[in-house]
C-alpha cells in the first residue's frame, strides 16, 4: 500500500506523517508516566554508587511505594522548603515516619481525643496524651463532674489539616499541626439539658504539637501541647 503524496505534504516545513507519529509518541509517553506515578519529594534518596549497606537477613521486608499526595484540604509542605527539610530529618531517624500519613493519623487522634474530652473518657486520653497534658486535661474533667456538668461535643467536619512546624530535640521529634474545625460545643447539666448560655457553635483553629521518642518501640504519637490559635 503506497501513501498519498498529499499525506507527505509539509506542515511548517515538516512532513504530516512525522507529526502524527510525534503526536502518538507523546500520548505514550504521558500514558506511561500515569501509569508508573510519581514521587513527592519525601522519600529517602537512593543509595549512593559504591555504598554498600549493611543486610540483616533477619530485618523485614518493606515494599517500596510512592508516597500518596495529601487529599484536598490536608496540607504538606513541600520537602524543599525549610519546614519540609525538617521533616525530612524525622523521615531519616523513622523510617515508618510518612507525612501524608501521619496527617491522617493525627486527624484520628485529634476526633478521638476531642470526644473522650468530651465524654470523661480517662483511659482512652491516657494513651493518647504525654503525661503533662493527661494531668491537664483529667483537672479539667474533674472540675466538670465537681460542678455537676456534662460536656456534648460534635465535630461537624474538619475543615483542614496541616503540619506547621517539626522539630527533632535529641531523640524526641515534635511536629506541631493545625486544625480548622466546624464544631458544636454544648454544657449539660446532670440530666442532660443544655445549659443556657452554655453553647458554642462555629469554625475553631486549633493548634497541636504531637511528640514521639524516636528510640522507643513505641509508635503512637502523643498530644504533647495544645493551644487555640
Amino acid at each position: 500500500m503506497t501513501v498519498p503524496d498529499n499525506a507527505l505534504q509539509s506542515l511548517g516545513g515538516f512532513p504530516v506523517i512525522l507529526v502524527i507519529f510525534a503526536g502518538i509518541a507523546i500520548f505514550l509517553v504521558l500514558r506511561l508516566r500515569s501509569v508508573l506515578g510519581k514521587r513527592v519529594g519525601f522519600e529517602k534518596p537512593p543509595f549512593q554508587p559504591g555504598a554498600a549497606p549493611s543486610f540483616n537477613k533477619n530485618a523485614p521486608v518493606i515494599e517500596g511505594q510512592a508516597l500518596p499526595p495529601a487529599p484536598p484540604g490536608r496540607s504538606v509542605p513541600d520537602p524543599r522548603s525549610e519546614l519540609g527539610q525538617r521533616l525530612m530529618q524525622i523521615v531519616n531517624r523513622d523510617p515508618h515516619f510518612d507525612p501524608p500519613h501521619f496527617l491522617s493519623q493525627s486527624e484520628e487522634s485529634f476526633r478521638a481525643i476531642v470526644t473522650a474530652f468530651a465524654a470523661g473518657d480517662r483511659a482512652k486520653l491516657q494513651s493518647l496524651l504525654t503525661p503533662h497534658v493527661y494531668q491537664t486535661f483529667e483537672q479539667a474533667i474533674a472540675a466538670r463532674e465537681a460542678a455537676g456538668e456534662r460536656q456534648h461535643t460534635e465535630i461537624k467536619s474538619i475543615i483542614s489539616v496541616g503540619i506547621e512546624d517539626a522539630q527533632i530535640a535529641g531523640d524526641t521529634a515534635a511536629v506541631v499541626i493545625r486544625f480548622i474545625s466546624a464544631q458544636l460545643n454544648q454544657r449539660l447539666d446532670s440530666t442532660g439539658a443544655p445549659i443556657p448560655g452554655g453553647e458554642e457553635q462555629g469554625d475553631i483553629s486549633d493548634l497541636w504539637t504531637f511528640e514521639r521518642d524516636l528510640r522507643g518501640n513505641d509508635p503512637v504519637w502523643r498530644l504533647s501541647a495544645a493551644r487555640s490559635g
